[in-house]
């Protein structure tokens, strides 16, 4: 009703002050002499017209009225936009953790995906996972290609080395991001091991990192000082972009013509064991899950900090 008022008064206003007139000519015969004949009348009972500052002031009035009348829809445009940010950001975080649980039960847990569950690993899985981790980076492997054997690198397919390498590779560039994240003072766990975590674990603690940082921050939030890992890792973003960057393509060269004297086969051998690789190795078979996860949470974390990342290396 009261918003009615208000588009009545705004609207209707000209037609209240500007009322038409008729004339002796535009008055019929009748009602002309009438007029002619009662105008002393007419003349002492009009009332006289408001003054000036009257009108003046109904105007003031009528504008304020106006504009306040103006301004609630726009009120209630942000509150609904408030609202739907609000609604969207819950969505995210409840697939967020359902990921979260789909990732352990059907990874770790559950015996239906590909390999052994963790419950039932083999020993075979156990010294392939440790000869994999020796060739870190592939630091060892690489240095005895050259002739340095101060440590003999396990020898496995280089097919799995350059798959788990180049996991790894990427997990390492995530470094940078975690610590110049402008919600990671949501987080209340400790960032430096998260992300040491993460190197070996990776999206079983990233997982609810990217849900955590979307709850809303507390009355009493203060950003937090940043770990010495922390400055390490953003003053020197670039060169860890750029190993990180390098250990990824070195993997892929490696898992194509990696120990070409070693009898592992041909690309087509190659590409044959890879497919079977992943669907008989749990621990390959997750590591597709961890760079579709990588392609959607990287352009996220960037999305979110791009401005913020020079900024927090002061």
């Amino acid at each position: 009703m009261a918003t009615m008022s208000h588009s009545f008064l705004c609207n209707s206003y000209s037609y209240f002050t500007s009322k038409p007139s008729l004339s002796q000519r535009q008055l019929p015969k009748s009602t002309a002499s009438i007029g002619s004949s009662k105008a002393s009348t007419w003349a002492t009972t009009t009332p006289p017209p408001p003054p000036a500052t009257h009108l003046i002031i109904s105007s003031r009035i009528r504008e304020q009225v106006c504009r306040a009348a103006r301004r609630k829809p726009a009120t209630v445009v942000s509150s609904s936009a408030d609202e739907g940010d609000d609604n969207t950001r819950r969505l995210l975080q409840i697939i967020l953790w359902v990921a979260e649980a789909v990732y352990i039960l059907w990874l770790f847990l559950l015996p239906y995906a590909p390999g052994d569950p963790v419950w039932a690993i083999s020993s075979d899985t156990i010294n392939s996972l440790l000869g994999l981790s020796l060739n870190f980076f592939l630091i060892l492997p690489l240095a005895n290609s050259v002739g340095i054997h101060i440590i003999d690198a396990p020898v496995l397919h280089p097919v799995s080395e350059g798959l788990f390498n180049f996991v790894i590779g990427w997990t390492f560039m995530f470094a940078p991001l975690l610590f110049t994240d402008r919600k990671r003072d949501i987080y209340k766990g400790s960032l430096d091991v998260l992300w040491g975590l993460q190197m070996f674990l990776t999206n079983t603690f990233l997982i609810p990192y990217m849900a955590i940082r979307m709850n809303e921050a507390g009355a009493d939030y203060t950003p937090s000082k940043r770990s010495q890992l922390g400055s390490v890792m953003t003053n020197g973003a670039p060169i860890v972009g750029l190993i990180g960057g390098s250990v990824c393509l070195i993997s892929a060269l490696w898992a194509v013509f990696g120990r070409m004297d070693s009898n592992f086969g041909s690309i087509g051998d190659r590409w044959e064991f890879l497919a079977s690789y992943l669907g008989s190795e749990r621990l390959a078979y997750a590591f597709i899950w961890d760079i579709c996860f990588y392609l959607i949470f990287q352009p996220w974390l960037i999305g979110d900090n791009l401005q913020n990342v020079q900024e927090s290396k002061s």
